[in-house]
């Protein structure tokens, strides 16, 4: 995929937060992106009325908008939603944050520094886990990941469920415009491998995740596990149609002439 990419003051970056019943944590997340001075797009996923009173009011503060979904539809519905209005409203970039504290805003300028150094990459965060995280989540995160290595045949992607990531506009349209894209837990995982297909470069940058006791968690054990591995399976085929092009670029990434397993010139 080749796209000119926009120079430095050419960026224009928002953030985007997917939104479904998080009332507690969201004004948290939306006062850190504020503090970045990025404008707010908060995508409101069908929400009760208890949680939508809560972005009436935070639309009240200048830059904060907010996009509502008349029926929940999935954290991958809301996001696809939110990409397309920010696209079609002229920015570059779209820097995504889940709405439900689990990340640490405070590194939201980490990821701008990182955007503005690469605008032609994804930025993606790579999380570090305390003691707060169940031993099933952290497993279960792990079996993503190695699914997500087969499927690219790359361990390019440090961490592809984090929802704290910058996506370059210009080159995530096309990619959702034309492959299906999951529409609920699965999205995050999709996303980025079908970028990593693309050749779209992704940094990354550590930053610390907390699963808070009072927490609130929209993932079913059942059907998101479920959407999860029809997601592997549909990817695994996907890899297996573009092969020779990514085993090529494997060996041309670790066996590149006059490069070393980095991709660094010697």
């Amino acid at each position: 995929m080749s796209v000119e990419h926009p120079a430095n003051d050419a960026l224009r970056i928002a953030a985007l937060i997917p939104y479904y019943n998080h009332p507690l944590r969201i004004g948290d997340v939306v006062a850190g992106a504020l503090a970045e001075q990025l404008p707010v797009l908060i995508v409101n996923d069908g929400s009760d009325a208890e949680s939508s009173a809560v972005l009436a009011e935070l639309v009240k503060q200048p830059s904060v908008t907010v996009l509502n979904r008349a029926e929940n539809g999935g954290k991958g519905a809301a996001m696809l939603d939110g990409l397309n209005a920010l696209a079609n409203d002229g920015y570059s970039h779209a820097l995504q944050i889940d709405a439900d504290g689990q990340h640490n805003v405070a590194d939201i300028g980490r990821c701008l520094q990182l955007v503005r150094s690469h605008p032609g990459a994804i930025v993606s965060a790579a999380a570090e886990y305390d003691e707060s995280i169940s031993k099933a989540r952290f497993y279960g995160h792990y079996l993503t990941h190695v699914w997500v290595w087969i499927n690219t045949l790359s361990l390019q992607i440090r961490d592809s469920q984090t929802g704290f990531r910058a996506y370059p506009l210009a080159l995530t349209q096309p990619i959702i415009q034309h492959a299906y894209i999951g529409k609920r837990m699965d999205f995050d995982s999709e996303i980025l491998v079908r970028h990593q297909w693309e050749g779209v470069p992704i940094v990354h940058f550590s930053t610390f995740v907390n699963y808070p006791e009072n927490g609130v968690s929209h993932f079913n054990m059942v059907a998101d596990n479920v959407r999860i591995t029809a997601m592997h399976t549909r990817l695994f085929f996907g890899m297996l149609l573009r092969f020779p092009k990514l085993f090529a670029r494997m060996l041309q990434r670790n066996f590149g002439s006059g490069q070393n397993s980095s991709g660094q010139k010697k």
